[in-house]
């Protein structure tokens, strides 16, 4: 049977799928109210409730707020006009900097500094907002503590680390531009394709990347290159105002929404020109849950995650992608 949205006709029988009786909330069950079947990827965050004409998608919540959305077709029609891309990972290599950052902060909370986390452990700690990144640690190693805790410190850490990089004394490694960004960037530019840049990341953590990047490239300031830049907004901090951000991001559609509709002025009927480049799972759904055809890049933690289904095309760099966004390849 085609499934809807995703279009494989064996997607059941594929190894990335796990098929399973009912969601994880119990509020959907495999052949009752005209459920056809239940599907999860392998990092269990995503649940695929899948009907004869259609597929609506349960996102779990570590932090408790759960929500559905329609799987849209991947209707994409090559040249894009819009881009929308990922910043860690997948514009600016970070992704093992803002890791080892979840791993310190755990370390701390446990009072043990030689703390390290596990493979097992990565499609957890990369690619969701922090929040949910802290409770799953939270879960398996130091279930005393609490979020609050466990933000105060990870802000902390962050705050210092960061500090030290602008001074030239942290981490040399910790924003490095993926390669061919700078290329890629240019190309896009050259074919007048609008680029909108989207991280799950808040304001005061992406916002040094992206500048540390284009200073990097030789490339000026980003905000007078890109089209649109999207971030997660701000931290809550006792006395301070913060934005909802924690809640909304990747791999919820609010912020690829956000920078096509609002950033970019893509009208729901023009998102067959639109295509995102993500290298996380969390980072795929969202964007095809704002409707939009997905690229993904290794590195990420896309094919651990069992994500390769969801995409349009899996490219090991940046300037492989060009191809599906300058001519349109057919779905996989």
């Amino acid at each position: 049977m085609n499934t809807p949205g995703i279009g494989h006709t064996d997607i059941g029988h594929s190894k990335d799928f796990t098929s399973v009786s009912q969601s994880g909330d119990s509020l959907w069950q495999e052949g009752v109210d005209g459920v056809v079947k239940v599907l999860t990827l392998k990092d269990r965050k995503a649940e695929f409730v899948v009907f004869k004409k259609k597929t609506i998608v349960n996102i779990r919540s570590a932090m408790g707020y759960p929500a559905m959305y329609e799987f849209k077709d991947d209707v994409f029609e090559g040249p894009a006009r819009y881009v929308l891309m990922d910043l860690d990972g997948t514009s600016v290599h970070s992704e093992s900097f803002w890791v080892w950052i979840i791993e310190r902060t755990t370390a701390q909370l446990l009072k043990d500094p030689a703390f390290t986390l596990e493979t097992d452990d990565m499609p957890y700690v990369s690619g969701h907002s922090v929040s949910e990144h802290l409770k799953y640690c939270i879960d398996k190693y130091c279930p005393s503590k609490t979020v609050e805790e466990a933000r105060s410190c990870y802000f902390q850490i962050t705050q210092r680390e960061m500090n030290e990089i602008l001074q030239g004394r942290g981490r040399s490694d910790a924003f490095v531009p993926a390669s061919g960004l700078r290329e890629f960037l240019m190309t896009l530019k050259a074919h007048r394709i609008k680029i909108g840049l989207v991280t799950s990341g808040l304001y005061e953590k992406a916002w040094p990347e992206i500048v540390s990047a284009f200073k990097t490239m030789k490339m000026g300031d980003p905000v007078d290159f890109y089209d649109a830049i999207i971030t997660a907004g701000f931290s809550v901090k006792k006395g301070q105002a913060g934005t909802l951000g924690e809640l909304s991001p990747k791999p919820h559609p609010w912020l690829y929404a956000e920078a096509a509709r609002v950033g970019l002025g893509v009208e729901p009927e023009q998102r067959h020109k639109v295509i995102g480049l993500e290298d996380s799972s969390a980072g795929v759904l969202s964007i095809r849950l704002a409707g939009f055809s997905a690229v993904g890049i290794e590195g990420g933690n896309i094919r651990q995650s069992g994500a390769i289904p969801l995409l349009r095309s899996y490219e090991t760099n940046l300037m492989d992608t060009l191809p599906v966004i300058l001519g349109g390849s057919a779905p996989q």
